[in-house]
């Protein structure tokens, strides 16, 4: 029995580990519901004994031969915990346990066990649903929440229901607080669109057994170490490199003050290698060792054994669970988090340096307890750490979807509709993700995979450079589609920084030498893998693959063309300078997005080119392979790139390639109707010339734009015009309907009706501008309106002098009329319009025309003012009449 030797091993070294005492637990819970959810922390062996007790049990219920296939996010889990099984049973890996990662498979006829990442399993899923000889799967860090990990969980619950009810399955968690986990072992589906069923109840499915393993507790000290106030907040993937020293500095008080190895917790790459540098550089007394998804198989495997010395290992976030680092007392945690983020609007998708979460930290400080006491020291404030947030995100919230949305559609459940996901898809990325596929041929209209999607999704990589793998092999060979490829899927390969490291070529070029031995292997690998995959796609793929055969072309144009066909979006034209040629640092990307060159790029404008390949550093075209997101509303950073032609452009973003009749408002309130035939790759334009015959459809549409923006101004109404306009609003004010609403906003957005047949034979601005806006005003009144309106709001009223005067309308509740006051003399009261509804505003003026008085009520004016506006008045204008009394006239 597997899981007795791997026990008697551990009894022998010393080690017990809790996770033995629940074993029995689990497997009865499989026995009986074929599915559990594993709970244990870091530490308990769940990783290690888990697998071997299902062996076992398969053994006992009759399925003696069949695998257990547990699954680790990351490739140096894989390994890890390979190991680690097979050293317990006394053997070799490739033996009873073996592992297969992207690219290596180290298993025999003998295995029983095989750990993969979760990404391959997917991949299995596609290629055999049923698994055959497979009896059980573990997914081990489930609380993780990767996507792949989401999506492997919902296939292999599918598969239980569909094809395998003797399939065992179980979930391994670090921590309890799982309750999407457990509805989806149940077969639950989420609750929105992308998972209801029809009919469905989100909360449908058998209760799924929970077992729990408890870790001893060693004493954990915490430590809050904060760094010097006014450093910058993360920002996309830059960290401040104040925040760097003084994670090195905690290191170096850390080793002074505690015994034991120190684990250093960072979010990437180039953090590691700057902070192991920093500490290197003042402790030559120990070894100071990295630990990450790129670290050489080498040294990762020093890095999981104890050493001579003491230790600094310095690590991702690969450290937070899956491995036991041997003889780590202390962890020193920055407190930051690599996670993806995806810009849908643009199509941008990368990678944001965020603060840790609580339940992440917990993880990672329980790393220094594992073997006894320990210490973490958080470097932050006690005061931050009660602000951080209680747990990541799923990935399924943040993370492009394009490779997940395929992966379904290919499984027949497009969008994830049927199945019991943890959470559902959201449905703007959704949405965003079937449209980059659709427009690389890859999803049909209904969101169905189409044969070259099919054939893509086989390639194990990201859709998109699945595609470039594919049609590039047979437009530039498949050698240098596949050594493209390689070079954009690896991460650390491209954009490191530097005057220059933006040139895909130069990149390319320096793996084939060799410069960096590490580096160079790993490409070596990819490559090979890639090749072989294309091998074995060739004899399934589609006999209608688009794409050219391979030409003879240089290494510039097989990068960009290959580039392109991966991100046909980015393909990039030089902005124009102001004297109208190229020359400027800056890109308008297909998809639309802004983009500018780093300081001291290969594809600079002017000066020196940086790059070996940088032959036509002035060129107009790029196809950008690596870009930052924008951050704060500032343009997208082209991290690599490639050169490219117009003609290349075309041929490989073709499906972005439109020509359109466009009729369009250009120029704001000053602008006019331009119509033009354009070809466009995207957003750029490539050609365009004038066009003679628009259709009559647009052009009205166009004019309706700039009447939008230019307002009622642009139709160029007359005095005449505008008065009629305010009687109309007088009367409107007044009785309301029907009498038409003739205020700006309503006659702009009823433009269509009122203003038929001008729109019906203009084709520019200038012939809107001779419309007779008042005859076009009265076809909004009815008949019996029509007719009274003179009457209602009339234009002139007759004067008690016999004369007519002018009413002014500019405020539909209170027209004025503006008259010398000798004029109005006999008028008892003020005059009123609108059936008597509403007040006439006399504005009465002197001879002279100067303004005496304003009233409403002309009564009371007579009645009082008018005296002491009269003693005032008689001796300045003596030759006009001033009456003693008004009413006489």
């Amino acid at each position: 029995m597997l899981l007795t030797t791997a026990e008697e091993a551990l009894a022998r070294a010393g080690t017990p580990l809790p996770a033995s005492a629940v074993m029995p637990d689990l497997v009865a819970a499989l026995r009986s519901r074929g599915r559990a959810l594993l709970v244990a922390p870091p530490g308990t062996g769940k990783t290690t004994l888990a697998p071997l007790a299902l062996a076992d049990a398969l053994d006992v219920d009759g399925a003696a031969g069949r695998r257990v296939v547990v699954t680790e996010p990351r490739r140096v889990s894989v390994r890890a915990a390979a190991q680690r099984m097979a050293s317990l049973l006394g053997e070799d890996v490739g033996g009873l346990v073996g592992y297969a990662v992207r690219g290596e498979r180290r298993t025999g006829p003998r295995t029983r066990v095989e750990v993969v990442t979760t990404g391959l399993l997917l991949r299995r899923l596609q290629r055999d649903p049923e698994l055959a000889g497979v009896g059980a799967v573990l997914l081990d860090e489930a609380h993780e929440r990767a996507l792949d990990a989401d999506l492997a969980l919902a296939l292999v619950v599918d598969v239980r229901e569909v094809l395998r009810p003797d399939l065992l399955l179980v979930a391994a968690s670090a921590t309890p607080d799982q309750a999407p986990l457990r509805r989806a072992l149940a077969g639950a589906r989420p609750a929105g669109p992308a998972g209801r069923l029809p009919g469905g109840d989100e909360d449908a499915g058998e209760e799924v057994p929970l077992v729990v393993a408890t870790a001893p507790v060693h004493p954990l000290e915490v430590v809050h170490d904060p760094p010097p106030a006014g450093l910058d907040l993360p920002r996309g993937l830059r960290v401040d490199p104040r925040l760097l020293e003084h994670v090195a500095a905690a290191v170096r008080r850390a080793l002074d003050a505690h015994p034991g190895d120190v684990l250093v917790v960072l979010p990437g790459a180039r953090e590691i290698a700057r902070v192991s540098a920093l500490v290197r550089a003042a402790r030559p007394d120990v070894d100071v060792l990295a630990l990450h998804g790129r670290t050489p198989r080498a040294e990762q495997d020093a890095a999981l054994r104890a050493g001579r010395r003491r230790r600094v290992v310095c690590a991702s976030a690969v450290a937070e669970s899956s491995l036991t680092v041997p003889g780590v007392r202390v962890v020193v945690d920055a407190g930051l988090a690599r996670v993806p983020r995806t810009d849908h609007a643009r199509g941008l998708a990368g990678l944001d340096t965020v603060r840790v979460s609580q339940a992440s930290a917990v993880q990672r400080a329980g790393r220094a307890a594992r073997e006894g006491p320990g210490v973490v020291v958080r470097c932050w404030s006690a005061a931050d750490d009660a602000r951080l947030p209680p747990r990541p995100e799923p990935e399924v919230a943040t993370a492009d979807l394009a490779g997940a949305v395929l992966d379904l559609a290919c499984w027949g459940s497009p969008r994830g509709e049927g199945l019991a996901l943890p959470d559902a898809l959201p449905a703007g990325a959704v949405a965003a993700a079937e449209q980059a596929l659709a427009v690389r041929g890859l999803l049909d209209a209904d969101g169905r995979a189409t044969g070259l999607g099919r054939a893509v999704a086989g390639t194990g990589v990201d859709p998109r450079l699945g595609r470039a793998l594919l049609l590039g092999a047979r437009a530039v060979g498949e050698r240098r589609a596949a050594e493209v490829v390689a070079l954009l899927s690896e991460d650390g390969l491209l954009g490191r920084g530097g005057p220059g490291s933006d040139d895909v070529v130069a990149a390319w070029r320096a793996l084939r030498r060799g410069d960096d031995p590490a580096r160079t292997g790993r490409w070596e690998q990819e490559v090979r893998r890639l090749r072989s995959g294309l091998r074995a796609q060739e004899r399934g793929s589609p006999a209608d693959l688009p794409g050219a055969a391979a030409a003879r072309t240089g290494d510039e144009e097989a990068a960009g063309h290959v580039v392109a066909l991966a991100h046909p979006e980015r393909v990039g034209r030089r902005r124009r300078s102001v004297a109208g040629g190229p020359g400027r640092d800056e890109l308008l990307l297909a998809g639309g997005t802004g983009a500018r060159l780093v300081p001291g790029s290969a594809w600079a404008a002017t000066g020196a080119a940086s790059g070996p390949s940088a032959t036509e550093v002035r060129q107009d075209w790029l196809a950008v392979a690596l870009v930052d997101r924008p951050v704060g509303g500032t343009d997208a950073v082209v991290r690599a790139a490639a050169p490219l032609t117009e003609a290349g452009a075309r041929a490989a973003a073709g499906p972005l390639l439109t020509t359109a009749r466009e009729v369009a408002w250009e120029g704001g309130t000053g602008g006019d109707v331009v119509a033009r035939r354009v070809e466009r790759l995207g957003a750029l334009v490539l050609a365009e010339a004038p066009l003679a015959d628009p259709p009559r459809e647009l052009l009205e549409a166009a004019l309706l734009e700039g009447l939008q923006r230019a307002g009622l101004a642009l139709l160029a109404p007359s005095e005449g015009a505008e008065r009629l306009r305010q009687r109309l609003a007088a009367v409107r004010h007044a009785l309301g309907d029907p009498w038409p609403d003739v205020s700006c906003g309503a006659l702009l957005a009823a433009a269509p009706t009122w203003l038929a047949p001008e729109l019906a034979g203009a084709r520019r601005r200038a012939d809107l501008a001779r419309t007779d806006v008042a005859g076009a005003l009265r076809r909004l009144l009815p008949w019996p309106q029509a007719a009274r309106l003179d009457e209602l709001a009339p234009e002139r009223l007759a004067l008690p002098s016999g004369r007519g005067a002018r009413l002014d309308y500019a405020d539909p509740a209170a027209p004025v009329l503006a008259v010398r006051l000798q004029e109005v003399l006999g008028w008892q009261a003020g005059p009123r319009v609108v059936d008597g509804r509403t007040p006439v505003v006399v504005h009465l003026l002197s001879p002279a025309g100067r303004p005496l008085a304003v009233t409403a009520d002309l009564a009371s004016f007579w009645r009082g003012p008018y005296a002491q506006v009269r003693a005032e008045m008689r001796g300045r204008y003596p030759k006009h009449a001033w009456p003693a009394d008004p009413l006489d006239g």
